[in-house]
């Protein structure tokens, strides 16, 4: 190549770009608003952003006693208004997943602070240089890469895990489902124990109850040597109708005697007879009535005692009855998770979605851009002139 067509060659690139240069400091805000950010995403998501993985795991919570009585249609649309008892429990669960507790025990467990500070790249790991041990900050960024929530459509619970690695999103994954079940079995236990121990408590005030009124009792019957006033009454009743009615035959064969045989030596020792049969009647009966200690004196303090037992029996016959209806009812309303879809571990990594995010960063730069320019035009139009 001789010298002019290397002085021209020269003079074509110095010409380009001096063309260029002009063309930048002309557009220097587009260059700086729109080409700058689109270049530091390309090279962002291209040599920097690190893969993401995404583990997904669904589970329901169901009771037992999932037999329904049928209802109408209309008891239906009602019915579908609200929430049912396992969707309340899944969303108390999903509360849980999302709480500051959950986050505690996944930092006990598995170290989930490591975790998310490895395999990360420099502008999306969590790093204790930065953050340093402040909690709130990993709970920030906890609730960023962990999602859980109620799929309405189906009535399961989705969690959604996003770490670096594989292995990690199913660990975070599988961990916070363990912790789930946990949670729903310290709830049955709670929701048991609650019931169970007032129907105890129940059964024990009433088994107390009784005891101090068969107590009484027999201190009544030691007080009053009584066994049963009652029966005893009826006891010496009976003997002292015995006697009168064998008192009356008596006086009747006395009466015959003394109209047929008025000199019979028997009449004497008859008449004797008579008047000691009518002496032990009164006897017992002076034993029954008449008197501070006699049994009818007697009978109704101990007939107030045998009611209040009978009130006694009858509570602790109520209460162990509602105790084995609190156990039944406490079985029958509990809740289990049941894993509909297991924690997978991801093979590839779902994110970041690298094109969409060159795109959405060229996008939003050209719409600021653009926003501005209008802006400035606008003030120059409208700007008084000299």
């Amino acid at each position: 190549m001789n010298a002019e067509n290397i002085h021209a060659v020269d003079g074509q690139i110095s010409s380009s770009s001096s063309k260029s240069v002009n063309w930048i400091s002309k557009n220097r805000w587009f260059v700086l608003f729109v080409i700058v950010p689109t270049i530091l995403s390309i090279f962002y998501y291209g040599f920097i952003a690190n893969d993401i993985y995404v583990s997904e795991s669904r589970f329901v919570i169901k009771s037992p006693d999932e037999k329904r009585p049928q209802l109408s249609s209309l008891a239906n649309l009602i019915q579908t208004t609200g929430l049912s008892a396992g969707q309340e429990q899944a969303n108390e669960v999903l509360d849980f997943i999302r709480s500051r507790d959950a986050l505690a025990n996944l930092q006990q467990r598995i170290n989930i602070r490591q975790r998310y500070d490895r395999g990360a790249d420099v502008f999306s790991k969590y790093s204790k240089d930065i953050f340093g041990d402040s909690f709130e900050y990993l709970y920030k960024y906890y609730t960023r890469m962990v999602d859980a929530n109620l799929d309405t459509q189906t009535g399961t619970a989705v969690v959604v895990v996003k770490a670096y690695t594989p292995e990690d999103a199913y660990q975070i994954n599988q961990t916070l489902l363990s912790l789930s079940e946990g949670m729903v079995n310290r709830l049955n236990d709670r929701a048991q124990g609650r019931g169970i121990a007032e129907a105890q408590q129940q059964v024990e005030q009433a088994t107390e109850r009784a005891r101090k009124i068969t107590a009484a009792i027999t201190q009544y019957r030691n007080r009053s040597a009584l066994i049963d006033p009652g029966k005893q009454a009826g006891g010496v009743l009976e003997i002292a109708n015995q006697l009168v009615g064998q008192r009356a035959a008596l006086q009747a064969q006395l009466e015959t005697m003394e109209r047929q045989t008025p000199r019979n030596p028997s009449i004497p020792a008859l008449r004797n007879r008579i008047a000691a049969m009518s002496a032990q009647i009164a006897q017992q009966d002076s034993r029954v009535v008449g008197g501070s200690g006699t049994i009818a004196s007697k009978l109704g303090n101990y007939e107030d005692l045998l009611v209040e037992q009978k009130f006694a029996n009858d509570s602790l016959t109520v209460a162990n009855a509602s105790l084995v209806q609190a156990r039944s009812d406490a079985q029958r309303q509990k809740f289990y998770l049941e894993r509909v879809v297991e924690p997978n571990r991801p093979d590839i990594a779902l994110l970041p979605k690298r094109l969409l995010g060159i795109l959405t960063v060229a996008a939003s730069a050209l719409c600021i851009y653009f926003v501005g320019w209008m802006l400035v035009v606008g003030i120059l139009e409208h700007a008084p002139k000299d």
